[in-house]
């Protein structure tokens, strides 16, 4: 499939269930930068070239513009993926989730906060190293964890990207697979 339009990636998802955003030698994943029929920088010209032009801000804008047929987060690996609702919800949550009290403290504190209120990357990496004295990558480590685990996810608008649980955006799947707590 060769894709050329938003429209042609969300069905090129919904058909393979998962890829990569760009492709990667640590993953058999194809990736959506490799079906996207755009040219790619030519020699001599400046910025990224049309196929990177598309494919960069469709990863944002695929979740937004289709919230009931695709998921945007990290995979095993920390890959960063796009995936088809359906295929999350039926096949993928059930062996990608951990409750966060199995995760490390770090990852736990992180979540707390995102749980109590929606966070930006920079403010929430800014009050955890506050808070904790952790490193840059420690925090992004933790941050990944938590996506990976299906524990946050990250919304994407225009301005900045926003930290909130999964049960919050995705509560259908959430009560499917997590019992209530008491």
């Amino acid at each position: 499939m060769k894709i050329k339009t938003i429209e042609e990636a969300c069905r090129f998802i919904k058909s393979v269930k998962v890829c990569t955003i760009f492709p990667s030698e640590k993953t058999e994943l194809t990736s959506l930068y490799e079906h996207v029929d755009l040219p790619e920088k030519q020699p001599g010209e400046s910025g990224w070239g049309e196929r990177v032009k598309a494919v960069w801000p469709w990863k944002n804008q695929l979740p937004t513009q289709f919230p009931n047929e695709i998921y945007y987060g990290k995979i095993k690996g920390g890959f960063a993926v796009l995936m088809d609702l359906k295929y999350l919800e039926e096949s993928h949550f059930s062996i990608a989730y951990q409750p966060v009290e199995s995760l490390s403290q770090l990852a736990q504190q992180i979540f707390e906060k995102v749980r109590v209120e929606p966070w930006t990357t920079g403010e929430l990496r800014q009050e955890i190293i506050a808070e904790t004295g952790c490193s840059k990558s420690r925090f992004g480590t933790a941050l990944k964890i938590l996506q990976i685990s299906l524990n946050i996810v990250r919304v994407c608008d225009a301005e900045q990207d926003t930290w909130l649980t999964f049960r919050e955006v995705y509560s259908d799947i959430w009560s499917k697979y997590v019992p209530d707590e008491v």
